[in-house]
């Protein structure tokens, strides 16, 4: 989870001024949470309480208004009605680690990334989306070879992986849709070396930076362990201290734990 939240600070400087090189400096100056964030940190927040994500998700908006959400969702969260609005974007799997995490089995993890995304995001391909990230920070989680999870995701979700970033990147934008997003950040994260080589290579695909390398950040953190002690620290002096709170509660609790 540390790891997504990790990817969308990182990322969020190059969303709307992209690059498409890995050379960049990794905590560049401006850079910040995202909504990408916030709503994964809402997720924890009701995994971890039994709380009704859709009402946290509400909750977490009105603390965090200005976070950048989609105008979908804007609407949404300020409405008193609270039902899906059948969307595709990838909101659907950016905030949506905390179930790979969080949860023992495959059938649960892909149970529990649906019911939570069909929350908002009920179209079929937001919840592939949501399912195909939930299930791939899983099967990393459980010591599952890059090779393993490439052919459990194609084979699973029907994702094309055999693009390479190289072939990926010269002709790619900016793009909100799940099916433009999700495949490119497992791609990203299956070429990478380390946390750093994952996430820098998410963004040098110049698309939605933040939300792509939140994505890859959440598969890589679950496949490498803990983060660099370097940037586990500029993580939290960025976050506040609500969401600081609420993710070292999520950590201790799920992530920490499991891999003592």
């Amino acid at each position: 989870m540390l790891g997504a939240i990790a990817g969308d600070i990182i990322g969020s400087v190059y969303e709307f001024n992209p690059t498409k090189t890995e050379d960049f400096e990794l905590f560049f100056p401006g850079c910040s949470f995202t909504d990408d964030t916030v709503l994964t940190v809402a997720l924890a927040d009701a995994i971890l309480h039994d709380k009704d994500y859709g009402r946290s998700m509400k909750e977490y908006y009105w603390r965090y208004p200005y976070a950048g959400y989609g105008t979908y969702f804007h609407h949404w969260a300020r409405s008193e009605d609270s039902r899906p609005y059948n969307s595709w974007g990838n909101g659907a799997a950016m905030r949506i680690s905390p179930v790979g995490f969080a949860y023992d089995t495959l059938k649960d993890v892909l149970e529990q990334a649906e019911y939570f995304t069909a929350i908002t995001h009920n179209h079929p391909e937001g919840i592939k989306g949501a399912q195909a990230t939930a299930a791939a920070v899983f099967l990393a989680r459980k010591g599952g070879s890059r090779e393993e999870i490439k052919a459990h995701i194609e084979s699973m979700f029907g994702y094309d992986l055999s693009r390479s970033l190289d072939e990926i990147r010269p002709s790619y934008t900016f793009d909100v849709s799940c099916q433009g997003t999700v495949p490119q950040a497992i791609t990203a994260f299956l070429e990478s070396g380390d946390f750093d080589d994952a996430i820098r290579k998410a963004v040098s695909l110049g698309g939605d930076s933040d939300t792509l390398a939140c994505i890859t950040g959440g598969i890589a953190h679950a496949f490498y362990g803990p983060l660099p002690e370097h940037i586990t620290r500029r993580v939290y002096s960025i976050l506040d201290d609500r969401l600081s709170e609420v993710t070292r509660e999520f950590m201790n609790a799920f992530v920490e734990a499991n891999s003592n």
